[in-house]
């Protein structure tokens, strides 16, 4: 296991109950690693919406939520909210040690 995949655990863990990420989603989750340690508590929905459609592009390039951000309906867009916040816990988790 990697240190991404330790990040990508964390991240994991701090999902709410209701966050249902898709199957076979470790490299997703890789990504958001990533926008973890390049951005802290500064991810943004939107960030995650983009890390989201990279990973997407690789499962099914004819996804309908393959477009910009802004251009998502708001029920959509919300979906990335869970992600964002989890992402943000990890970091407060990471900076305290609970890696």
């Amino acid at each position: 296991m990697t240190y991404l995949d330790s990040l990508a655990a964390l991240i994991r863990s701090c999902l709410p109950p209701h966050a249902k990420p898709p199957a076979d989603s470790d490299d997703l989750f890789r990504l958001y690693a990533v926008l973890l340690l390049a951005k802290g508590d500064q991810v943004t929905d939107e960030d995650v919406h983009n890390a989201w459609c990279a990973w997407i592009q690789t499962v099914n390039s004819d996804h309908k939520a393959l477009i910009p951000f802004n251009d998502l309906d708001p029920e959509t867009r919300a979906a990335d909210t869970p992600y964002t916040q989890a992402i943000h816990a990890a970091t407060r988790r990471k900076s305290r040690g609970h890696e």
